[in-house]
């Protein structure tokens, strides 16, 4: 009887772990589709970050103000409160009121890269939302965090960045973490960049690296044959015998995307001595700071709460709808990317761009 009961828990494990398995493969469809299709399923979602701040401060004033204390505070806020209203008056009397109401803004965007760019489908909806009410004395504030990537996908990311300064306003990024390779190369674009200390920034170089089995499916007798027309539709593989006039061509194109690279960075921040940090190697804050990969060194905290009395802070995102199956896709796919980059912490130039 034990026997038979081991029998079904054992069956009944397995067909949990299938029906988990067949659930994460439906999510991984569902979203590979959503990205194939033409992205009209999402919306923008604006809150005021104004009001985050006042909320905590007011936590925090109930338990460290005496009464008397609050009480003044609220009388000045009242008497604060009533001299706007007098100006907003007098500027409607004289047809003004729309410059008056217009406060400095600050729209605040957040980048989380990943080694395919694909929160550039996000980025690409906020900057297109914010461009037509942003005027030149708003700011747009970058919240940015990538280890870099493929070419394609931060080239284009760092292109609706410069959406916003084709535009005239004003761009800053914010580095808290780090902005490396292509990281970086969005983060040039800026107006200003802004790190945090030890914020990892610059690996202004290319990387690509793949196996070859070629040796091993000889030794077993097994033949891979690929056809192509064009001299170098391919170079290196992954299966095919690789030969020394492939690998110069494979290392001619990385050099080319390199002086693309160099060439895009020193367009967009000339202050910098390209050929200095264009080494592949990465700074901590301070250090780029001294290269003058970054323009000063502070977080986005700070940087927000210092503008939060003149301006109004407003947090723009992109939000995508998703069903469960997506949800749960997207899960397995964050939990696969992050083993992989557990493998590569070791080896921080072990990245595309």
């Amino acid at each position: 009887m034990d026997f038979l009961f081991d029998i079904a828990s054992f069956l009944l494990q397995a067909l949990i772990l299938l029906a988990v398995f067949l659930a994460a493969v439906a999510g991984v469809v569902a979203i590979s589709q959503r990205k194939r299709g033409s992205g009209d399923d999402g919306f923008i979602e604006a809150r005021l970050l104004n009001e985050r701040y006042e909320a905590h401060q007011e936590s925090l004033r109930a338990v460290t103000e005496d009464e008397a204390d609050a009480k003044a505070r609220e009388k000045s806020k009242k008497k604060a409160k009533k001299v706007e209203e007098k100006a907003r008056k007098r500027a409607s009397k004289m047809d003004d009121v729309a410059e008056f109401e217009h406060r400095p803004r600050v729209f605040v965007i957040d980048f989380d890269g990943d080694m395919q760019a694909s929160a550039v489908a996000q980025l690409r909806e906020e900057v297109s939302a914010i461009l037509p009410v942003a005027s030149e004395k708003d700011e747009v504030l970058v919240r940015l965090e990538s280890g870099g990537g493929v070419v394609h996908g931060y080239g284009l990311a760092a292109s609706q960045l410069l959406r916003l300064k084709e535009a005239n306003v004003k761009l800053t990024v914010s580095v808290d973490k780090v902005a490396a390779s292509g990281g970086y190369m969005m983060a040039c674009v800026a107006d200003e960049i802004i790190a945090a200390p030890f914020a990892i920034l610059g690996s202004i170089g290319v990387v690509a690296q793949l196996p070859n089995f070629h040796r091993l499916l000889k030794k077993n007798d097994i033949d891979v044959e690929m056809h192509t027309a064009g001299e170098f539709k391919r170079t290196l593989t992954f299966f095919g015998e690789n030969t020394d006039k492939a690998r110069e061509k494979f290392q001619a194109d990385l050099d080319d995307v390199h002086i693309l690279f160099k060439e895009f960075v020193s367009a967009n921040r000339p202050i910098v001595a390209i050929d200095q940090v264009s080494t592949g190697e990465y700074w901590f804050g301070q250090r780029a700071l001294d290269l003058q990969l970054t323009d000063r060194l502070i977080t986005s905290d700070a940087f927000l709460q210092s503008r939060v009395e003149h301006s109004d802070l407003i947090e723009v995102r992109y939000r995508v709808k998703r069903g469960w199956q997506e949800r749960l896709g997207a899960a397995a796919e964050v939990a696969v990317e992050r083993g992989f980059r557990r493998l590569l912490r070791s080896e921080q130039d072990q990245r595309f761009l």
